[in-house]
C-alpha cells in the first residue's frame, strides 16, 4: 500500500501527518517506508536529525542515476536507511533535488519512482510519500506511483481553493497515468471545534461529497515539541489528545486493509545521527 500526502498549499501539516502516520504504522508492526521528496527535507530532519544532508545516498542521488549523473544504477534499497524507530525506514531528501528537477522533467523520467517502488512491494508493508507543497515533477511522480492520496487540510478559504485544484490534478493523473489512484480522504488539521467558520467549512466539504476523514486533528504545542526533539508523537507523548487522534485516524484508514508482514532485506543503519529510541511502554496500553 503506497500513500502520498500532498497539498499544494504550505503550512497545512503535511510533514507532521506523514511522519506520524508512518511512525504509528511502524509501531503497529508494519514494515514502513517514508519517502521524502520535499526539497525542504523536513521529514528527513524529523526522523534522522539535521545531519541527514550529509548522507551520500538520498532521493537526489536516486534520481540522478536516471539522467547519467551517476555512473551506474543501483537497487532502490541502497538509498534507504533505518531510522531510530523499529520497522520505520526512510529515503531521505536532499537539496540537490531542486537542481536536477528540470532535466528529469525534460527527459520524461516521471515513471522512474513508480518502477522503483514496484521493487519494494515485497520489502515494505506500507509506503508513505511526503511530497513538495507544489505541483511539480516530484509531486507528479508520487501521484503516479501511489495507490492513494491523503490531503492535509486546514480550515481556511485558501485551503478550499487549493483542494479544488488538487481534485482536478488527480482526475488528470487518473486519466493519463494512474487509473488506480484514489483520493483516500481529507485530513482536517489544526481544527478548532468551537469556531463557527471551521464547522461551516467542513459542512460544505461534506455536502459537496468530499471524503472528509475523522477524527479531526486539533492544534497542540506537542507537535512542535515532537518535531524539535525528533520523536514522533507515538513515542514522545503516547497519551496526549493529539496522539490519540492520530492513532484513531490511522486505525480508521487501516480498518479495511489486511495486515500482512513480509520477509525483509537489511537496510542501512544511520550512525551518528541520533540515539536509538525505544517505543514508550505506555503505547502498548492504548494500541
Amino acid at each position: 500500500m503506497r500513500r502520498v500526502i500532498y497539498n499544494q498549499k504550505g503550512g497545512v501539516g503535511k510533514t507532521s501527518i506523514s511522519c506520524n502516520l508512518a511512525a504509528i504504522s511502524a509501531a503497529r508492526g508494519l514494515r514502513t517506508l517514508l519517502i521524502d521528496l520535499d526539497i525542504q527535507g523536513n521529514s528527513s530532519g524529523y526522523l534522522l536529525g539535521d545531519d541527514y544532508q550529509t548522507l551520500d545516498d538520498n532521493a537526489a542521488s536516486f534520481f540522478k542515476q536516471f539522467i547519467g549523473i551517476l555512473k551506474r544504477k543501483r537497487a532502490t534499497m541502497n538509498y534507504i536507511y533505518d531510522t531510530p524507530f523499529e520497522n520505520l525506514c526512510i529515503l531521505p531528501s536532499h537539496p540537490d533535488l531542486s537542481s536536477i528537477e528540470r532535466e528529469l522533467e525534460s527527459r520524461q523520467k516521471v515513471y522512474k519512482l513508480r518502477n522503483a517502488l514496484a521493487e519494494l512491494d515485497d520489502e515494505f508493508d506500507r509506503i508513505y510519500i511526503d511530497s513538495p507543497p507544489a505541483y511539480n515533477f516530484y509531486t507528479n511522480s508520487a501521484l503516479i506511483a501511489a495507490d492513494s492520496l491523503l490531503i492535509p487540510f486546514d480550515c481556511d478559504c485558501f485551503s478550499l481553493s487549493a483542494l479544488n485544484n488538487i481534485v482536478s490534478a488527480v482526475n488528470e493523473i487518473k486519466e493519463d497515468h494512474n487509473a488506480g489512484l484514489n483520493i483516500e480522504g481529507i485530513i482536517v488539521n489544526q481544527y478548532h471545534g468551537r469556531a463557527n467558520f471551521h464547522r461551516d467549512l467542513l459542512k460544505k466539504l461534506k455536502d459537496d461529497g468530499m471524503p472528509v476523514l475523522e477524527p479531526f486533528l486539533s492544534t497542540s504545542v506537542k507537535m512542535k515539541e515532537s518535531r524539535d526533539l525528533g520523536r514522533p508523537l507515538i513515542y514522545y507523548a503516547p497519551r496526549h489528545k493529539l496522539t490519540l487522534q492520530m492513532t484513531e485516524l490511522f486505525s480508521n484508514l487501516e480498518s479495511d486493509l489486511k495486515k500482512s508482514r513480509k520477509p525483509h532485506s537489511e537496510t542501512k543503519a544511520v550512525t551518528g545521527v541520533k540515539e536509538e529510541v525505544e517505543a514508550d511502554a505506555e503505547y502498548r496500553k492504548i494500541a
